[in-house]
């Protein structure tokens, strides 16, 4: 027992020393891995001397005497702080996961080598104006200054993945915007369920279920439902396309901005905020960077991997951003010549594919090469589904589905239009950049300092012909002319407003045109609940300020659920006297709330899960499991159910009866049986006592890591997860994705940034977002800002005292290396 004893104490201090060890190296890594704030590096490709004052956020402001010194100062801090993030991006633009990743990551490349994004950017870089193109470059030279003299140890990333930075170039950043663009257009995935639909529903049926915008009727459309039955395999293989492509804008809705004149606020000068939604990652999205050069005095939100201030303000101007979401996607059947699968039919006749070989290296594994195909529409998207080598139609001819976006053009301006609107004066000169502004179509607010406010919606819109009788909706036959785009919707004809007589621009993703535009935009509006409700908070205060702006940002008053909760508890089993005690106490409690979806609250998960359930009862057997597996979102099912609701007798008929039970069953049976699917769901994952119950915890905002927030024994050091309260249709949004059975109600989609501004003092603008400046997991700015983005707190980032004043922080100068 006594050598026991003594082992014991040898393991203790074995122990001991192994954490006293782990601790000190883990102490020593921050120490080394922290970006240096002081002192001075010597670097190629500056022309004079710039300074980094990094203030008490970590915020860098960059002093320069040129522009070009600027945009290489902010390369050079962006990889200081975030360079894991920027080598995933190039990867992800390139299709090149599967070099670091493995097998797991083919899929992901195989979509993007077929897109051909990185090759367009390449080709959009060819193009681009000698002010784009060395703005490019300086960016791209500070980037691998830090690369190639960095100091200290690298994210922990590539040293799990044992993988080193690359070089950056111009194109990575123009791929890069190209994907922000697919993120925020993804239109072409509502087209393959139309196609999937088809299958099993007539099509008046799927347009009860893709509801219209409310007040609207459905988009007539020719009968599309007897073209893709004829094409059963094809509709299935683009539906295992969609499980290969990165998410776009389907999987998720939301932005917010708006602007007020100077006679609605306090300093008399106009205010704008704006947050846009967006997935929710670790690190954020966004690096807040304040720039000050000849020209260039402009601070807020930056991309890493850009060279611009995407949201923010200069020192004359603010502006904000929401989605339009149009529809600039089109997916094109293309019918191939029988016995020669070179070719396919074309209004004016046969044409051979474009084809070119990609090889994705594999880590791990051999090599992986393919054949991408591309028509005159656009890249053949239908090959990335390996089980179809070309679907077959019941009279023997052969099928392709190609792809036509408006952001995969080599004659892209997108990236002068920011560097333009960075440096504007007024609302011309904003105007005038904003016709370069190509991808994605944004609502843009504007305000500036004399007192003016406006909006514009810049971006390509496609014209289709008065006979195309598809709309965009759905796949369309690529040989008939009826289907091409004409040319794309002039700049002075977009939607924009200039001092409006009210004083107020809203802008929340809702439609922003009246029904009697003349161009086709979308048929896929978000519904207006954020809009209506930013409308009501804003009439509510005579006198507007940054408080009274930070209160409606923060807003988890959910118009969607007060208008589905009275619909639900108009159903007996809202009175039903048979049901369990706990269960009557939680009905009576959704009586009496208002609908504010808080935290701390039970009742937000409550009505939630209903809605959940129900949304499961009255679509999944009429769509079939799999079908209703890709289209069980809210964008898809939360309309129709209101809707359902609301007209019980005709549309209830047949969404809330079950064909193959007994008697025909109401749209009161199927709330009944989604109640109770939900107690019991409830029930399961957290426990039998509703008092116990948080909508915070179940809604928790989870910030996800690439590539680490799936690997369970990672997830936990690289994923932020903090409780929220709003749901989809709150003006604080917080996007849950109903298909998500392991956690349905988890918070994956919010507002990336915050920002608010009042243009009688631009220094004061309030900004947050959703992490921290850090991307590196092992320190404390990767996760500082996570609980003030819950609570929706804010920072402000003023320019800092020049170096060698009184008050001045250290800076970091930057000198070059001749003069």
């Amino acid at each position: 027992m006594r050598g026991f004893g003594r082992l014991t104490r040898w393991l203790a201090v074995l122990v001991g020393l192994a954490v006293a060890a782990a601790a000190g190296a883990l102490a020593w890594y921050r120490h080394a891995a922290q970006p240096p704030v002081s002192g001075s590096e010597v670097l190629a490709g500056l022309r004079d001397p710039v300074t980094v004052v990094r203030d008490r956020h970590g915020v860098p402001h960059i002093r320069a005497a040129s522009k070009a010194d600027a945009w290489f100062a902010l390369g050079y801090v962006h990889a200081q702080d975030r360079l894991w993030q920027m080598q995933m991006n190039k990867r992800i633009v390139a299709g090149r996961l599967a070099e670091i990743l493995g097998p797991s990551a083919v899929d992901n490349d195989k979509f993007l080598r077929t897109l051909g994004v990185r090759r367009n950017a390449e080709a959009i870089f060819a193009q681009a104006s000698p002010e784009a193109r060395a703005a490019l470059q300086a960016y791209a030279d500070g980037v691998n200054a830090w690369i190639d003299q960095r100091k200290g140890p690298l994210p922990p990333e590539f040293l799990l993945l044992r993988t080193r930075p690359e070089r950056w170039e111009p194109a990575d950043t123009l791929g890069w915007q190209t994907m922000m663009a697919w993120d925020l257009g993804g239109n072409w995935t509502q087209e393959t369920l139309r196609m999937r639909l088809a299958q099993v529903l007539p099509v008046a049926r799927i347009s009860e279920l893709l509801a219209p915008y409310p007040g609207e009727q459905p988009v007539r459309t020719m009968d599309y439902g007897h073209l893709y039955r004829q094409l059963a395999p094809l509709a299935s293989a683009m539906a295992s396309v969609g499980d290969k492509a990165p998410p776009g804008y389907v999987e998720g809705m939301g932005s917010n901005n708006w602007v007020v004149s100077g006679a609605h606020t306090q300093s008399g000068k106009p205010m704008l905020a704006n947050d846009p939604h967006l997935g929710l990652q670790a690190p954020a999205l966004w690096y807040f960077a304040r720039l000050s050069a000849p020209g260039l005095e402009v601070a807020g939100a930056t991309l890493p991997g850009m060279p611009l201030v995407v949201l923010g303000h200069n020192d004359r101007i603010a502006w904000g951003l929401t989605n339009t979401a149009p529809d600039v996607q089109d997916l094109y059947l293309e019918r191939v010549r029988p016995g020669n699968d070179t070719q396919y039919q074309t209004p004016q006749g046969w044409a051979t594919f474009e084809t070119r070989t990609e090889t994705i290296r594999v880590k791990g594994a051999a090599d992986v090469t393919m054949k991408v195909r591309s028509t005159r529409h656009g890249p053949v998207i239908s090959d990335v589904a390996e089980s179809l080598a070309s679907a077959a139609a019941p009279l023997g001819a052969q099928y392709v589905v190609a792809f036509q976006w408006t952001a995969l053009r080599p004659d892209d301006r997108t990236f002068l239009a920011g560097l333009r609107l960075n440096q504007a004066r007024d609302w011309n000169s904003f105007t005038d950049a904003l016709r370069d502004f190509h991808s994605p179509q944004q609502n843009i607010v504007y305000a500036d300092v004399d007192g003016n406010i406006g909006f514009y919606a810049p971006g390509r819109v496609p014209l289709r012909r008065a006979d195309n009788d598809l709309k965009g909706l759905a796949p369309a036959p690529g040989w008939d002319a009826r289907y091409d785009w004409t040319g794309f919707i002039p700049f002075e004809a977009l939607p924009h407003q200039y001092n409006p007589a009210d004083g107020v621009i809203v802008t929340a993703n809702q439609r922003i045109v009246a029904p009697d535009y003349p161009y086709f935009i979308t048929s896929e509006w978000t519904v207006p609940y954020r809009f209506d409700r930013i409308h009501t908070l804003l009439a509510a205060t005579p006198k507007h300020t940054f408080d009274s702006f930070a209160a409606i940002q923060k807003d988890v008053l959910s118009l969607a659920v007060r208008d589905a909760l009275p619909l639900l508890l108009a159903a007996p089993v809202s009175s039903d006297a048979s049901r369990p005690p706990r269960e009557r106490a939680l009905l009576e409690a959704l009586r009496r709330w208002d609908g504010t979806m808080d935290a701390g609250r039970a009742e937000p998960l409550v009505v939630t899960a209903w809605l959940r359930e129900l949304s499961r009862r009255l679509f999944e057997e009429k769509t079939g499991e799999a079908i209703f597996a890709r289209m069980w979102e809210q964008r898809n099912v939360q309309q129709p159910m209101l809707n359902i609701l609301r007209d019980p007798r005709q549309l209830g008929a047949f969404w809330c009866d079950r064909p193959h039970t007994g008697p025909a069953e109401s749209c009161d049976d199927a709330i009944a049986d989604a109640w109770t699917q939900a107690m019991a769901d409830l029930t399961r994952r957290y426990g039998d006592d509703p008092a116990r119950w948080r909508w915070g915890e179940a809604h928790a905002a989870r910030s996800e890591h690439r590539p680490f927030g799936k690997v369970a024994y990672l997830a936990p050091l690289f994923n932020l997860r903090v409780p929220t309260g709003g749901d989809t249709y709150t003006v604080n949004v917080g996007r849950h994705n109903l298909r998500d059975e392991k956690a349905p109600f988890e918070n994956t989609h919010a507002a990336s940034v915050r920002a608010l501004y009042d243009l009688s003092d631009l220094a004061a603008s309030r900004f947050m977002d959703s992490t921290g400046q850090s991307g590196n997991a092992l320190l404390p700015r990767y996760r500082d800002w996570t609980g003030k983005w819950a609570a929706v707190e804010y920072i402000t980032m003023p320019p800092v005292a020049a170096p060698g004043t009184h008050g001045a922080a250290d800076a970091l100068v930057l000198a070059p290396a001749t003069k």
